[in-house]
């Protein structure tokens, strides 16, 4: 592998954020072409949510097989991987003819996407090793910031009359362009992280750890399952499903760009308890808004979800280094697994919601909103657990603020 010193570490970075732009596209466009989708090829709820959980399927086996192959083939190998699968995958979405296509094209989106956050993260915290936490919540902008850049796209190119496909292959651009960025690029040595696998693998059965793992099942589904169904949920009021999301998504960016001084100034646990309670607060007041207030529930939902991600894996690097990379793809992996597998729940509670209020006499378009509405409760009780489970971390922080 090559050294450091020959390396270029703001173009990897760059390259890191453009490679996360691109898999942020891939769930805001396809958010937002879900309901041509089930037009096109007469899918319900539930097939949607098996399409959709694909994507999110593909991302934790890409972690896991990142995260444990990485000390061995680095950063490199794992980018010109999700390079490939990033073509691949949107060409056979453009391309599909009906269900199995589109779960096959879904799962190799999903991959390459994965394939980004294996290698990024720990190649980020490797080359920014002194301000680990800094530099992964700038590198985790882009997450949130490319869901804006893919809702506006989506939103425009619907108005201009351009379908599904298009919009698809819109994505190959930016792609095309981080994969000329890496390719003959030296990468670093990994100097600065744990490389043995097998200490890699011990630190992974702390209580600590396993506690984490699945604290992050749940804040992956509390952010992921609303924004991945915002434009079935609200496709029948007078807002801009697509509108709602760049607004979140906006916000999200914003916040995580100031995250570092918030961080440091309340602990990680304190910003994770509460993030959870916002998330239910903003969750609960979707479920019940309407109109203009919509977008104001959505701005409160969007401000809990904000530091979710990016706090849960620098919490990893920071506190449970010796993990190392294989921790950190873990730690994702297990809430993009989590997402794949609530997926087709929150598509039958759709289905159900949808018949239970067809039953009690809604007609119309009011039909579809308020089974996304009663969708919305149900799933705002994931975060109101995590206001406990991380009430609990943050009284024990103490206990494992120097374990490593």
């Amino acid at each position: 592998m090559t050294t450091s010193s020959t390396m270029n570490p703001q173009r990897l970075f760059t390259a890191c954020c453009i490679a996360l732009i691109v898999t942020a596209m891939t769930f805001a466009i396809r958010a937002g072409i879900l309901t041509e989708l089930s037009v096109k090829f007469n899918f319900n709820n539930t097939e949607l949510g098996w399409i959709n959980g694909m994507a999110f399927l593909g991302f934790p086996i890409a972690m896991m097989f990142g995260g444990l192959i990485y000390n061995y083939v680095g950063a490199r190998t794992l980018m010109y991987l999700a390079f490939a699968c990033h073509l691949l995958g949107l060409i056979l979405t453009i391309t599909a003819g009906g269900f199995w296509t589109l779960l096959l094209s879904s799962f190799f989106i999903g991959f390459a996407n994965g394939s980004v956050e294996a290698a990024c993260n720990p190649l980020i915290a490797d080359i920014y090793h002194t301000r680990k936490t800094a530099m992964l919540n700038k590198f985790h902008v882009w997450f949130p910031g490319g869901i804006v850049i893919g809702s506006l796209v989506s939103a425009l190119m619907t108005k201009l009359g351009l379908g599904w496909q298009m919009q698809i292959a819109i994505m190959i651009i930016p792609t095309l362009i981080y994969g000329f960025m890496i390719f003959g690029q030296p990468f670093p040595s990994m100097a600065n992280s744990e490389t043995s696998t097998a200490t890699n693998i011990k630190a992974l059965f702390s209580p600590l750890f396993i506690f984490m793992i699945v604290c992050m099942t749940m804040t992956a589904i509390s952010e992921f399952g609303a924004q991945q169904w915002v434009g079935r949920i609200f496709e029948s009021s007078d807002v801009h499903p697509m509108m709602i999301l760049a607004l979140t998504a906006g916000l999200m960016a914003l916040g995580r760009f100031f995250a570092g001084p918030l961080v440091h100034a309340f602990n990680p646990a304190g910003v994770l308890v509460m993030s959870a309670i916002v998330t239910t607060i903003g969750l609960i007041l979707l479920s019940q808004a309407s109109g203009a207030m919509i977008y104001v529930s959505a701005a409160v939902f969007a401000l809990g979800v904000t530091y979710f991600w990016p706090t849960m894996i620098g919490f990893t690097s920071e506190y449970m280094a010796k993990t190392g990379a294989l921790g950190m793809s873990l730690m994702g992996g297990a809430g993009m697994f989590s997402v794949s597998m609530w997926n087709p729940v929150i598509g039958g509670w759709l289905d159900d919601a949808k018949k239970e209020a067809i039953a009690s006499g809604v007609t119309g378009d009011a039909v579809e909103l308020v089974a996304g509405q009663a969708t919305l409760q149900s799933l705002a009780m994931i975060p109101g657990v995590l206001i406990i489970a991380f009430g609990v971390l943050f009284v024990l922080r103490k206990r494992f603020a120097h374990s490593e």
